[in-house]
């Protein structure tokens, strides 16, 4: 970030006092921003003759690096000495290596056979697949092509699946076997004829035999991956160039309330957006080993296989995070030398009341960062982290979407952690705080927008012509302005805070409340492992309701409700005392680790909750449907 920072003022011939000032300047000269970026992390590709960014203030409809050309692929596979470019670990005990140079060859012979079967750039190609060094192999040798790639984890059902790739038809199919989870041995060979039959556009399956690799039954359902990826005669892969914004993913939405939205995001803004995150906020160097407890299904996916372009050895983990024992990913840390640990709020939190204390049974000197996000992550994990992880390690809460496959709120490492803040708007990003009547804030809650155009911002949806439901999801309050649906709050130290999703807001008298407001207190109770809020309607107002996961044998009385009740008074508002609380045994989340509040709040009013095979776990939504206590 000096670094770069330097080069900027050496542009511009001005000098910038703060990290605010260059952040003002990346959002005022976007044009001359972007294009700095571009040169100062080395896209290999052409920018073209400018102007870089026409329509500057269209939003949608700004282009950035129009006359531009590029390959995703031949970014990502910029090294290709032995070094090692991929660690795998099962939570089998699997290790595998797969150098940069063993990777350039399995991605160029994958690549000519997928050419051979007659893939074109604009196919698309599906993944159902673990996080597995097969995975990243598949998908480069897309992106080489200029293929649409897109995956799901293999945790889905078969519903959830083909209500996904049902959408976008591809043409190929990459699947896996079965995976390994808490344990066990998960088959996916009969779920796997199932999505075959049910997408009659792919016309080749290639099967990645990973849990049964010595039984492979290649005859029922596909080519070998093995045979088609082999480092063989084609040691370079060809990599055409492709404009800016040619499309690289498709990702979905959470699609708990409704039919998961086919997200199409282009080449040269996911690579440009994720370099920067990358390697200025998060300070991502050739030497680190960088890691992120994702599945496939997850953007984050998406944005750890962008670590290659940064030269970074990537550590990939497929399994539980808690297998055999809650200390399994920091014996992965411990042993592969992790420098930067990607994780999820909902994490920390867990390991925090499983009394995990990796400051003293693990050696982690070689650690200097933990990124968090899929949530907020609350002040009481901030102690955590600093007094029983590590206390001289740089954690980064960060926080963004599939929407935009990247951040828009997350670290600066030229200043200080603030606990419970998010530390800085992106760099290149418009960030604002607006009210209700669309006004900017400097104090106070809101919701989280963004007021100009940035390069990562999605291509489209699929199959959405006149881009009407594309502009209906972010453009539609606030028109010319991306609203996110996060609801937040600037801070002092010129950080974030955020407590939750907008939609998700609680309005108990008409007084709007972040959901997370009212967890960070109710989860410091010892007795709660977790809690979810959402608004019931009642007597012509709504009444805050808290459903909690109590820690195993304990039961909700009286004496722990009040309990829960003075902690919430005590350290929010007397505002945010729930109305109603109760127990289940379990909270639906999405597949992510999401927890679902429109969905339950859905569920306790009687009315459907649509698309299930986007949670998890469904069947918890049972113990929130007709509830005596909420009649």
């Amino acid at each position: 970030m000096r670094e770069f920072w330097r080069c900027a003022e050496a542009e511009t011939g001005r000098r910038f006092e703060s990290y605010p000032d260059l952040h003002r300047w990346s959002v005022e000269s976007r044009e001359d921003f972007w294009r700095l970026a571009w040169d100062f992390c080395e896209v290999i590709g052409e920018p073209g003759e400018g102007p870089f960014l026409e329509d500057a203030e269209r939003m949608p409809g700004a282009r950035f690096f129009p006359n531009a050309s590029l390959n995703f692929a031949e970014n990502l596979l910029r090294r290709s000495d032995p070094g090692e470019a991929l660690v795998f670990h099962s939570e089998t005990g699997e290790r595998s290596v797969v150098s940069f140079e063993e990777l350039r060859a399995r991605v160029a012979s994958l690549s000519a056979a997928l050419r051979d079967m007659g893939v074109r750039p604009g196919d698309r190609v599906a993944a159902y697949l673990p996080n597995i060094p097969e995975t990243a192999i598949a998908m480069l040798a897309s992106a080489c092509i200029g293929a649409i790639w897109s995956s799901c984890s293999p945790d889905f059902g078969a519903r959830g699946v083909l209500d996904r790739f049902g959408q976008i038809e591809p043409n190929v199919l990459f699947a896996a076997d079965g995976y390994f989870y808490n344990g066990k041995t998960h088959d996916l060979r009969e779920r796997i004829a199932e999505v075959r039959a049910g997408l009659p556009s792919v016309e080749e399956t290639i099967l990645v035999s990973f849990a049964h690799r010595h039984a492979y039954p290649g005859e029922l359902l596909g080519r070998p991956f093995e045979e088609l990826a082999q480092a063989g005669d084609e040691a370079s892969p060809h990599f055409e160039r492709f404009p800016f914004n040619h499309p690289l993913y498709i990702l979905y939405s959470s699609g708990t309330t409704g039919t998961a939205k086919c997200i199409v995001h282009g080449a040269g803004g996911t690579l440009l957006k994720h370099l920067v995150e990358q390697r200025l906020h998060c300070d991502l160097r050739p030497t680190d080993r960088f890691f992120y407890y994702t599945t496939c299904g997850w953007m984050m996916w998406n944005w750890l296989i962008s670590g290659l372009a940064s030269e970074a050895t990537l550590l990939l983990y497929d399994g539980s995070p808690a297998w055999p024992d809650p200390g399994a990913l920091f014996d992965l840390a411990e042993r592969e030398r992790m420098t930067v640990f990607g994780t999820s709020a909902k994490y920390i939190d867990a390991l925090s009341k499983q009394g995990v204390e990796p400051i003293h049974s693990h050696d982690l000197s070689s650690l200097r960062v933990i990124l968090s996000t899929g949530s907020p992550l609350a002040p009481e994990s901030f102690d955590y982290v600093y007094a029983k992880i590590k206390r001289d390690v740089w954690l980064a809460s960060i926080s963004g979407g599939t929407d935009i496959v990247g951040c828009f709120v997350l670290g600066d490492p030229t200043r200080a952690v603030w606990r419970g803040e998010i530390q800085a708007p992106a760099l290149g990003m418009s960030v604002e705080v607006f009210d209700d009547a669309g006004r900017p804030m400097r104090e106070g809650r809101g919701e989280l927008v963004c007021t100009a155009p940035f390069p990562s911002m999605p291509v489209g949806f699929w199959n959405d012509p006149g881009d009407r439901r594309y502009r209906a999801a972010y453009f539609e309050r606030f028109p010319g302005v991306w609203c996110h649906g996060d609801w937040v709050e600037r801070t002092e130290h010129g950080g974030l805070v955020i407590y939750g999703r907008s939609d998700a807001v609680l309005n108990p008298g008409g007084v709007r409340i972040g959901t997370a407001e009212i967890y960070r207190p109710v989860e410091r109770v010892d007795e709660v492992v977790e809690a979810l809020a959402v608004g019931q309607e009642w007597q012509k107002d709504v009444r805050v309701v808290l459903f909690v996961r109590l820690r195993e044998g304990l039961e909700l009385g009286d004496e722990l409700r009040e309990r829960i009740r003075r902690e919430v008074r005590r350290q929010a508002s007397p505002r945010h005392v729930p109305a109603v609380i109760l127990q289940v045994p379990d909270i639906p989340r999405t597949r992510s680790g999401k927890i679902v509040e429109l969905a339950v709040r859905e569920a306790i009013h009687g009315r459907q909750v649509r698309n299930l095979e986007a949670l998890a776990n469904p069947e918890a939504l049972e113990h929130f449907r007709n509830r005596e206590e909420l009649a």
